[in-house]
């Protein structure tokens, strides 16, 4: 029996950090669980990051990724903001890299395309696409969640289609 090839999928942020467990049996995809770690607006950021560190080693620790995720940072228009969630990836990484987990990233344009067929599409349609591929039926999830778990079907197609980046 193969082993269990389960790929965490993160969309970094440090107010919102969406972040999806997916489970690759094949060519069949499940999603096991998604969510949003939020942190307090109120917080000087380096109490927000150690609230995420936190969060992200807990998805760890109970799902047991063989693979990460993450998508790149796109340009932001305002510099701090920017630099913010930039620390933010870094604390991602960093997680990952203290519980022995390569990370793949991905730019927003190869998510769509891998999710959707279309590098160009709303988030409407790529929340859609991951609803199908999964077969997901609580829309109750946040939008980071569903983009966290587009993250890990785009590393799934990619490794399976293309090898491993």
């Amino acid at each position: 029996m193969k082993p269990r090839d389960v790929i965490l999928g993160i969309d970094p942020g440090y107010g919102r950090c969406g972040w999806g467990v997916i489970e690759v049996l094949g060519n069949r995809l499940s999603a096991v669980e998604c969510g949003v770690v939020e942190t307090p607006s109120g917080q000087p950021l380096p109490e927000r990051l150690v609230i995420l560190f936190q969060e992200l080693n807990e998805v760890i620790r109970r799902h047991a990724p063989t693979e990460v995720a993450i998508e790149e940072l796109f340009f932001s228009k305002n510099v701090k903001t920017g630099i913010d969630v930039g620390q933010a990836r870094g604390v991602t990484v960093l997680v990952c890299a203290q519980n022995g987990l390569k990370v793949a990233e991905y730019k927003p344009v190869e998510i769509k395309l891998a999710v959707t067929g279309y590098g160009a599409a709303t988030k409407s349609q790529v929340q859609k696409m991951v609803q199908t591929l999964l077969n997901v039926r609580d829309l109750s999830a946040r939008d980071d969640a569903f983009d966290a778990l587009a993250v890990a079907i785009c590393h799934a197609h990619s490794r399976n289609g293309l090898g491993r980046r």
